[in-house]
């Protein structure tokens, strides 16, 4: 027997899974099923399943569908970029979470202007209905089969896989080497675009040739791909490198330090408050704040484990002929600052909280303004507590994230990452960990899913992903649960028997990264920074040279009130100073004239245009405060009454 949802079917011999899904299935499922699980494997509808097996349709509906779509797109754009091109010769292409993507060596890299053509030629592949299908060979083969289509990236490919069988998927002319799964045939791409081109390095090694890349999306519906395609321009207007250059928050200088933020007075002035907003917050809750050097002998990160597990991503230097590494995280300096005094019971938990510059190696082809960065600080904090207090400071620190994320009207979800294979430590402190990272969630109420083999190699974690304005998510908040380290660096604190215990470590960021929150915040606001964080919250616009004394009568009231004000002195109209201010993000635009001057008023104009008409100083004062405290009026549980 075959086993489908409710239904029991006769077995068949060779019968594939497609051929019992058309059993039990509508019309409408028939013409959307993706591909099947069998006894929990993930396979084609093509594959026979065995006497007994059950099996699990999969539908474009279903959230397994989208990869297995968007990665036969990528065949079928490799597919139409061989008929337009023959001597392209391909390499790999993957799904991504946002879509698909296929790198070519080809004579001249692909311009946007092929981009038409491409697509063109996928949509008449697609309307063929071309079956994919799947064959196996060994490497010889396989090797042999490369050599004779010209194929040597494919070739290289196959020398890395361990295996001796190699699969390959056609359809039609075109056959790829790839493990799958696969659509059933080309029909089934019914919604596609083709976004854009970009260069990419074989293997991302710097060393290696220059490969061509297209970048391609792909939804189960029309409607998916339109409301996609109107995020992604509305997502162009919003690029934080694009505002942060028309709202000289910050920049780049590539000849002087890649990868490296030049912070100008107005983004600098942003980042100040947010820091400042943090420091009190920490300390309202309980934190010490502390610092740590930028540079640690090696040894010490031999001893931590972050030379073996993550020194391809950290920059050395050689001091008095001793090598020294520039930390990438925070953790070892506090740990050395925990260790300066003696700690018993009633100090734990010790909380350290340090807004701390760390600094990474990435590759240039993978900098990105200010979400990837090779400098930036992090909102990093380090409780070391007794085994007994863990839970209890894990949903502080959730109740934390809560707080700081609703300030920002951040909605977000929950993920918690377990043991991977190249974990240090015990499997008895990791399992002791992850249930106290689970009991905590559970108990704060968070919905989370668990991503299986994503910790980081000293601890399971939990990852907080926040979902912009645009809709999109986001990774910043994170929790990791460490009893490793402490161990290794010989943490202690005397217990009630007046014996020395081991204290367990919590490693947690709120906002994370500081300059890829900055980002986030920018791109989800379109610029216009929350009115408390905006570096110009007011600005005073005389009517003409003869009310610029005024001007500065109401800005000296609004300045020494604590708003962040500035007076329009240019010679320019008055349409065009109003413009300026609101393209420049100003929320509160003060005009000043006769009428004003004799009052002692102002008239109020919004970024938005609207008109609040005359409004006393006062009025006006009182307005912007309100509108400042208000995103912290929500409050959020004190940290040790949790």
């Amino acid at each position: 027997m075959i086993y489908i949802r409710e239904h029991s079917l006769e077995y068949k011999e060779g019968a594939s899974c497609h051929m019992y899904c058309d059993e039990i299935l509508t019309k409408r499922e028939r013409s959307s099923l993706v591909a099947c699980r069998c006894e929990g494997e993930l396979v084609d509808t093509s594959f026979i399943p065995r006497d007994g097996s059950k099996i699990e349709p999969i539908l474009l509906d279903n959230e397994e569908a989208l990869p297995i779509l968007r990665h036969s797109a990528a065949h079928i754009m490799a597919s139409a970029v061989k008929r337009l091109y023959p001597k392209a010769q391909v390499t790999i292409g993957p799904s991504t979470d946002e879509g698909f993507y296929y790198d070519f060596a080809v004579e001249r890299p692909f311009t946007e202007d092929d981009l038409r053509a491409i697509e063109e030629e996928m949509r008449t592949i697609v309307h063929k209905n071309i079956p994919f299908t799947r064959r196996a060979m060994n490497k010889s083969e396989a090797k042999a089969l490369c050599d004779d289509k010209e194929e040597p990236y494919k070739k290289e490919i196959i020398d890395s896989i361990p295996e001796d069988e190699i699969t390959l998927y056609a359809c039609g002319d075109f056959e790829d080497i790839c493990k799958g799964i696969h659509i059933p045939h080309t029909g089934m791409l019914r919604a596609f675009a083709l976004l854009s081109v970009a260069g990419a390095y074989w293997r991302g090694d710097e060393k290696n040739a220059m490969l061509s890349r297209i970048y391609g999306t792909a939804f189960g519906t029309e409607k998916e791909l339109k409301a996609y395609l109107h995020q992604r321009e509305e997502a162009k207007k919003r690029d934080h490198r694009k505002l942060g250059k028309e709202l000289h928050l910050f920049g780049f200088e590539e000849e002087v330090a890649p990868g490296m933020v030049f912070w100008y007075p107005k983004g600098m002035l942003v980042r100040s408050l947010l820091e400042e907003f943090l420091r009190k917050e920490h300390l309202r809750r309980g934190y010490s704040l502390v610092q740590a050097p930028q540079i640690i002998k090696r040894s010490v990160w031999e001893l931590s484990g972050h030379y073996e597990n993550y020194r391809e991503n950290m920059y050395f230097s050689e001091i008095d002929e001793t090598q020294y590494g520039v930390k990438p995280m925070n953790c070892i300096g506090h740990m050395y600052i925990y260790n300066s005094e003696f700690h018993s019971y009633k100090d734990l938990p010790v909380r350290y909280f340090e807004l701390g510059v760390v600094h990474r190696y990435e590759k240039s082809g993978a900098l990105h303004g200010l979400f990837r960065v090779r400098q930036f600080t992090q909102d990093d904090a380090h409780i070391i507590c007794m085994p007994e207090q863990l839970e209890d400071e894990l949903r502080g620190v959730l109740n934390l994230i809560r707080y700081i994320l609703q300030i920002f009207g951040f909605s977000y979800s929950v993920a918690i990452s377990t043991r991977p294979e190249g974990f240090i430590g015990s499997e008895e402190s990791w399992d002791l960990a992850t249930k106290a990272l689970i009991n905590a969630v559970t108990k704060e109420n968070l919905p989370y899913v668990i991503h299986e083999g994503d910790g980081a190699f000293y601890g399971p974690k939990i990852d907080v992903e926040l979902v912009d304005s645009l809709g999109r998510k986001w990774q910043c908040s994170t929790v990791q649960c460490d009893f490793t380290l402490p161990e290794r660096f010989n943490l202690f604190y005397i217990g009630t028997d007046g014996e020395r215990h081991r204290p367990v470590m919590v490693h947690r960021a709120i906002l994370g990264s500081i300059e890829r929150f900055i980002g986030i915040l920018i791109e989800s606001t379109g610029g216009a920074l929350p009115l408390w964080l905006a570096p110009e919250q007011c600005r005073i616009i005389p009517v003409s040279e003869s009310h610029l004394s005024y001007a500065h009568d109401v800005c000296k009231k609004l300045h020494d009130a604590g708003i962040r004000v500035t007076v329009d002195e240019s010679s320019n109209t008055l349409s065009y100073k109003v413009r300026t201010a609101q393209v420049a993000k100003i929320e509160y635009i003060l005009v000043v004239g006769d009428k004003e001057r004799e009052e002692g008023s102002v008239n109020v104009r919004l970024r938005s245009g609207e008109n609040l008409g005359m409004n006393t100083i006062e009025d006006i004062l009182v307005r912007i405060q309100q509108e400042c405290t208000a995103p912290f009026q929500h409050g959020g549980t004190d940290y040790k009454s949790v």
